[in-house]
Formats: structure tokens, sequence, C-alpha cells
């Protein structure tokens, strides 16, 4: 697909009214086109003039502090471009209105692509600064991102990938954790025991089929009190049960700490203290903090990071052939960031 130049590339889209999916495929944010119209419109007033090749220096700042995730796909974007690109790595802190990406060369070479390139840092730094509350919540106990099912299918693979760049142990979304070269996880959802009727059974059958790697952690919140239940739970799988999951509804006043140091104590007194307690159903920080206390061993978090505000990241060009310039308001000139780090 060719990359979008004019206005007339832009009147010659046309999009198959049979199009199955509404998200964008990579080569349509490729070619510009998930880019604002204003930048193409900018793109034919600067060549008309002559001025779309002039040199220049772009730099992205953000409006809160964060943690940066995006840059990956930034450089992918921008990789057969003729210019420089610095940014703040993936995983590193920012302050607000620091410097996170600078971007130096023609301008043509990747003015349409302000848009995404923004779009690109913008969601996925907010979802890897909640993640990054979540580990800080968590310590050194496991933390898994439950989050795909409150995102787009399209971005649901970008959000979980921030979360674990973030501080997440790994991701339940399958494509996910793959292009972060790892196997996702996962157990069973309430599904399997309303379909079958009954926990244990399907807590057999999961020990019985499932690969050896795969953990034994049996949801104990579906037909009966949850301490009974995880009892029973470990009574049936003995030494073979990693953990059982609290994922009780808000509806019966969610997952208390008071129902997590019960189940605690229950374990311990029969002899199971290796089951492990992993916690989940809409965790924060907060939350996380209390239920460790209680005695939870591990969560799974969804809605806290992906449903967190974007990051508002703007670019401004600082530099047009060597000459410091900035809009009404803004210094002109570079503000230097020892974290950035040559990316292309």
């Amino acid at each position: 697909m060719k990359e979008i130049k004019s206005l007339n590339d832009v009147e010659k889209i046309k999009v198959d009214s049979k199009r199955r999916l509404f998200s964008a495929s990579h080569d349509e944010i490729l070619a510009g086109m998930t880019t604002d119209i204003y930048f193409i419109k900018t793109m034919e007033i600067l060549r008309h003039m002559g001025f779309s090749k002039k040199e220049v220096v772009a730099e992205v700042f953000p409006r809160r502090p964060g943690v940066m995730c995006g840059v990956a796909e930034v450089e992918s974007l921008l990789r057969d471009k003729q210019i420089e690109v610095y940014a703040v790595p993936e995983g590193e802190t920012f302050e607000p209105k620091d410097t996170v990406m600078r971007i130096i060369g023609p301008y043509e070479e990747f003015g349409i692509y302000e848009t995404v390139i923004l779009g690109m840092m913008a969601h996925p730094s907010a979802w890897a600064t909640a993640a990054r509350q979540c580990r800080e919540a968590a310590g050194e106990k496991s933390y898994i991102c439950f989050g795909a099912r409150h995102v787009h299918p399209a971005v649901a693979p970008v959000m979980e990938r921030a979360a674990v760049i973030g501080g997440a142990n790994n991701a339940s979304c399958i494509l996910a954790a793959k292009l972060l070269g790892r196997e996702p996880s996962g157990t069973i959802p309430h599904a399997a025991m309303i379909m079958a009727g009954d926990t244990i059974s399907v807590a057999t059958a999961y020990n019985e089929i499932m690969p050896s790697d795969s953990p034994r952690i049996i949801l104990v919140d579906t037909f009966k009190d949850e301490a009974e239940e995880a009892l029973n739970v470990a009574q049936a799988l003995g030494q073979d049960l990693e953990g059982v999951r609290l994922d009780t509804p808000s509806e019966r006043g969610g997952v208390t700490p008071e129902l997590v140091y019960e189940i605690r104590n229950r374990l311990n007194q029969k002899g199971y203290n290796y089951v492990k307690i992993f916690v989940s159903g809409g965790l924060s920080p907060e939350r996380m903090k209390i239920l460790s206390d209680a005695g939870a061993d591990a969560f799974g978090v969804g809605s806290y990071i992906s449903g967190t505000n974007p990051i508002d990241m703007t670019l401004d060009l600082k530099m047009v052939d060597g000459t410091p310039v900035a809009k009404r308001g803004r210094i002109p000139g570079l503000k230097d960031n020892p974290k950035l780090k040559r990316i292309k």
C-alpha cells in the first residue's frame, strides 16, 4: 500500500463496504491512513512553497509523569525514513515536559505521521504507568494483566505488552505474550464450572489433561462458600494444586481481606500451606496492598491498567534549518534529556 502524499491520494482511497472489521491494518497505518487530514494538507502547502525538505528537529513531551512505552513501534514506523530518532527507552520513567523523543531530518520524511507517533506512545505509556503502580503495590509478588477484555481487540496486545513493560509478570492475551517471546498466562474462567455444574470435576479434568507447565490454579467462588470450596479442591488435587483463585463478584461484596485471611488460615490448618491464593476482580494498587497484607500471593489486574487515561503527548518543531524556533508560549530550541538514546 502506497504512502499517502497528497489530498489526491486521500480522495482515491476506497474502503470496502463489506469490510469485516473497522480497525486499521498494519499497511493502512504505515501508509498514513490513520493520521489527521491536516498533516496531509500541511505537506501539500509546504511542497507548493518549496519548504517540505527543510531540516527540522522535532521534540515530543508528555503532560504528566509516567513510564515510557511505544518506542519500539515508533522505531518500526520510521525505520525506512532518512532521519535520526532519539527516545527515552521503554520502561524508563519521565516527568512532565521532559523530552521523551527527538526526531532530526527533513520534515517531509515524517511530518504526516505526527498523529500516529503520538498515539503509539500516549496510551501505551499510560498503560505501562498503571502497571508500574501495580508492581509497586505487589512488591515481589506476581501479577498478571487480565485487561484484554476491556479494550478493542486490535489494541489488546499493545495494551498487555505495555503492562509487562511497566511491571506485570505476564499477559493473558495470547498475541501480547507471543510478541514478548513468552507463553500466555491464565487458567480457566467460571464458564467451565458453570457448564460442568461442579468445581471439583473441572479441577480434576484440568489436572488430568493440561500440560505439566500449566499452573493448577482453580477458581473456588462459582457455586459454594469460597473457603469450603478451597478445601474441597485442595483435598481433590493434593500436592498438584498450586493455588486457588478468588474472583468474588461485587454483588457479593467482592474479594475482601477478611475472606483472604479466612481462606489462608483454613488452608494452613489442614496442612495446605503450599496452596497460594490468587485474587482478581476490580483490583487497584490500593486493594492489592490490602489483600496482600491479608495473605494474597498473586493478582490478576485488568481494568485498572486497561482503563487508565492516555498520557497527553505533544510534538513541537524546535529547530528549522539550524535556527531555534517555538510557538508562542514555548521556549525556542532544544530541551535536553540525558535519558534519550538513539534508536535510529
